[in-house]
């Protein structure tokens, strides 16, 4: 039997468990990295979030940074961020919210220098007070979820696996976000809309293997400890988590590599990094942290201590137990011989002795 066999038939004897401190070691370093540089460099916000002016324009003109900085200065936006984009094909100049009379003229003055019309010019302007607003709502739409996330889990399965859930979901939460600050991809609203995506599809895999853990404690809970029970679920729904993973990875990766890296739809990057970076840590953190914590969690309650103890003694006793061999029946199997008298012999193939004469 092939490992594409013993994987699909629930068959493999990977330890999730047993080896959890591997899991967090790893998962610890990189929500570290993560956390390090959105302390240093925060994230990339887009003017939704920010408020200010975004303005693209071609560039048939060559026009380098510095120069679209030095037209920019008499409206004191020096430190406005200049970007070229497309190897210098197009720039983005993103700077603070303006007056109209003032954005009318920094629109001119821009064009002017790359050499394009007001007609292939595109401006987006956000006031501050909006900007803050949507950045509001959005904070506002992840906590209703992780709390509506929270009362079901409890509801169905326990507390310990809605917190098991939640840390999962920070865990990704976390590295997604780490993602777009080492990366300096824009957040945009998109890009909240993808993480609403993937929190939910994290929260599938967590709890299709929560509900295979309530199952399979219900029928071993008397004969396995709990993280035999984790490991056992975890092995029999392994191949379903790789394979929901994998087909929603591909067309995934097809957005993010061949849509937006090649093609250049910009928007299409900012939806779909979330998605891969959040797809593939929500599959890992359901298999290694979130299942392996609610595992810990467990043994430490006092009836999951007993049960360990029991199960403990019954495979300690176990190696000493010998099953008794089965004796054959002599009664009716055992074959009658005769002696060399003609008398039949005993069941044990024992001549019988003859009778004792008395004496006269």
């Amino acid at each position: 039997m092939n490992w594409f066999s013993v994987l699909y038939r629930g068959e493999t004897k990977i330890s999730f468990v047993g080896q959890r401190e591997r899991w967090f070691k790893a998962s610890a370093v990189v929500l570290a990295i993560c956390i390090l540089s959105l302390g240093l460099q925060g994230l990339n916000l887009s003017i939704d979030f920010r408020g200010g002016l975004a303005l693209d324009t071609p560039n048939p003109a060559g026009a380098s940074v510095g120069d679209v900085r030095d037209a920019l200065a008499p409206f004191g936006l020096e430190d406005a961020r200049v970007l070229e984009i497309d190897e210098g094909t197009s720039l983005r100049v993103q700077a603070e919210a303006v007056d109209l009379d003032t954005e009318l003229a920094l629109v001119q003055a821009v064009t002017e220098v790359a050499g394009a019309t007001l007609e292939a010019t595109s401006l987006e302007s956000v006031g501050p007070t909006f900007g803050a607003e949507i950045a509001r709502r959005a904070v506002i739409a992840l906590l209703v979820f992780i709390g509506v996330v929270v009362v079901f889990i409890s509801i169905r399965f326990e507390w310990k696996m809605a917190l098991g859930a939640i840390t999962a979901l920070g865990h990704d939460l976390l590295i997604t976000f780490g993602a777009y600050s080492i990366l300096r991809f824009e957040v945009t609203p998109a890009t909240v809309v993808a993480i609403l995506t993937i929190l939910g599809y994290s929260l599938y895999d967590t709890v299709v293997v929560f509900d295979k853990i309530k199952e399979n404690v219900e029928e071993y809970g008397e004969t396995m400890t709990y993280s035999a029970i984790v490991d056992l679920s975890m092995n029999q729904v392994l191949a379903r988590s790789i394979i929901t993973s994998l087909t929603s990875l591909l067309p995934v990766g097809s957005l993010l590599f061949i849509g937006s890296m090649l093609l250049g739809a910009g928007t299409l990057r900012d939806f779909a990094l979330a998605l891969f970076v959040g797809i593939a840590a929500g599959t890992y953190s359901s298999m290694f942290i979130a299942s392996p914590l609610l595992a810990k969690w467990k043994e430490g309650e006092e009836e999951w201590s007993r049960r360990s103890y029991r199960v403990g003694k019954k495979e300690a006793a176990s190696p000493g137990v010998r099953p008794a061999s089965p004796t054959p029946s002599t009664s009716s199997s055992a074959p009658k011989r005769l002696s060399s008298k003609g008398q039949k012999s005993g069941a044990g193939g024992a001549t019988p002795r003859p009778p004792k004469k008395g004496r006269r």
